[in-house]
């Protein structure tokens, strides 16, 4: 059965030297050649011949050697090829191949110079770089790191008291007096003039995936850490409000500490040679963060739920998120936002793997989802053109969409300034009678002589106080 290193052929092909290739750059493998796909035995031609020509045109082609064996199942001969997995990048006429699976890949882009990179044992982001120095780098990123590894006790005071300049050393990012790329990713304002894309995209849709509004989050690496979350919060993610006796309680659909330790995840493993920037999509009840990333061979969503190592693409960065307390060292980040979750009551976390990109899921609280349904409700009933008379043709579409008793029951019974009235009431409960006389274009004194009407037709009625109360549209068939 064919596998990650184990490659079935039924005659030889000069083309299967990319094979031999792609096993030389990953873990090493055994091609056969005379066996079909269904691992039979079929027997090959020229045999002899082959035993003396592979072995020639690899080491031409690849530069490596291969053993070979001639060996024989039921009176057909086949061969065995065996490729030990090389300590330097292999390379078919300028293509790298890897093997994958059960599948050979043409490594190229990013997936390429973090190969190439790996085989001559560096890290993307420990490249030194040229035209960038310390007197570059931002002293709001430098003031933020300082506050928060602090706060976290990761490093002491008497750690922290000295030049910018020897706190980049104590954190490794210098090499040989210039500054690594990590340092300038997380303490240079603009890091987008070393490298396109390094910045934070957040967007609002709705269910029928339009965009609503979106912000871009730019700055060091520091400054996108201190800033996202606060403005996802803020902005884009709405608390439902409860009460427990006289406490006011905000409920907000994602757990605040999992959504946190998301995004600093994706901030520290984001493969930035790709240019593109972490996007995070909010709607009602479903949120995504997703990053470019490069993933170790075989690595799946299961691999990131089950218990592994940290293996970090970027570990300049993620030595200094660790020192300012934003991650763990242990690989415990995802551990971590399942238990959040759980003691949120929410749904765990649900991880989405492509091949060069890592996709987040978190879905909404059940607890809040009462809330959400409303809100889509009343957003349907924004949709409805003011002024027109309400038929029961469109009284039948809104019923369809938003499936409201009292789009079917209620506003049918009622046409004209009234129905717009009721219309507002069912949208927004707290309307009060001025901002009505604007919205429908109308008098003090008409709107006050409609709900009078609608009030003795028991159609709507106050809840509460004139300031503080509430409308509530009443279905009276019920």
């Amino acid at each position: 059965m064919e596998s990650q290193v184990v490659e079935y052929k039924e005659s030889w092909r000069d083309e299967y030297l990319k094979w031999i290739c792609g096993f030389a750059n990953a873990q090493g493998g055994t091609l056969y050649i005379g066996i079909n796909d269904k691992g039979e035995v079929v027997g090959v031609d020229d045999a002899k011949r082959l035993l003396e020509d592979i072995p020639n045109k690899t080491k031409n082609a690849l530069g490596i050697l291969v053993d070979i064996q001639l060996l024989e199942h039921n009176g057909k001969t086949f061969l065995k090829i065996d490729v030990e997995p090389s300590s330097y990048p292999i390379n078919f006429k300028g293509e790298y191949h890897i093997r994958s699976g059960a599948t050979k890949q043409v490594l190229q882009g990013p997936a390429l110079t973090h190969f190439l990179l790996k085989r001559t044992g560096l890290k993307w982001d420990a490249i030194p770089v040229d035209n960038f120095t310390y007197a570059d780098l931002d002293i709001e990123s430098f003031n933020i790191f300082r506050r928060e590894a602090l706060r976290s006790k990761r490093m002491t005071k008497e750690d922290l008291d000295c030049s910018n300049e020897e706190l980049l050393d104590k954190l490794n990012l210098t090499v040989d007096g210039k500054l690594k790329r990590a340092a300038v990713l997380l303490f240079h304002r603009d890091p987008e003039k070393m490298i396109t894309g390094c910045y934070t995209k957040i967007g609002m849709f709705n269910k029928e995936a339009d965009i609503l509004y979106m912000d871009e989050v730019h700055g060091s690496l520091m400054i996108q850490a201190d800033r996202v979350l606060d403005l996802l919060y803020q902005k884009y993610l709405k608390a439902y409000i409860t009460y427990e006796k006289f406490t006011r309680v905000e409920t907000y659909p994602f757990p605040k500490s999992a959504v946190r330790e998301a995004i600093y995840n994706a901030l520290v493993h984001s493969d930035w040679s790709a240019s593109c920037p972490i996007q995070i999509r909010v709607e009602d009840d479903v949120l995504y963060i997703s990053n470019n990333c490069v993933l170790a061979d075989g690595w799946t969503a299961e691999t990131f739920l089950a218990s592994h190592k940290s293996l970090q693409l970027n570990p300049d960065i993620a030595n200094t998120f660790f020192r300012a307390g934003y991650i763990e060292a242990w690989g415990r980040g995802i551990e971590k936002m399942c238990k959040a979750c759980r003691e949120y009551e929410a749904p765990e976390p649900v991880y989405l793997v492509h091949p060069y990109d890592l996709m987040l899921r978190f879905d909404a609280a059940p607890a809040v989802l009462p809330f959400i349904e409303d809100e889509r409700r009343k957003y349907e009933w924004s949709r409805i053109p003011r002024n027109a008379e309400v038929t029961d043709k469109v009284t039948e579409k809104v019923a369809s969409k938003v499936a409201s008793k009292v789009a079917s029951k209620v506003v049918r019974k009622v046409t004209g300034k009234a129905a717009d009235i009721l219309r507002e009431m069912a949208k927004n409960p707290n309307v009060t009678i001025a901002e009505l006389t604007i919205i429908i274009s109308m008098s003090n004194a008409g709107v006050r002589k409609i709900i009078g009407q609608m009030k003795s037709d028991g159609l709507i009625r106050r809840v509460g106080p004139d300031k503080g109360g509430h409308w509530e549209v009443i279905d009276s068939d019920k």
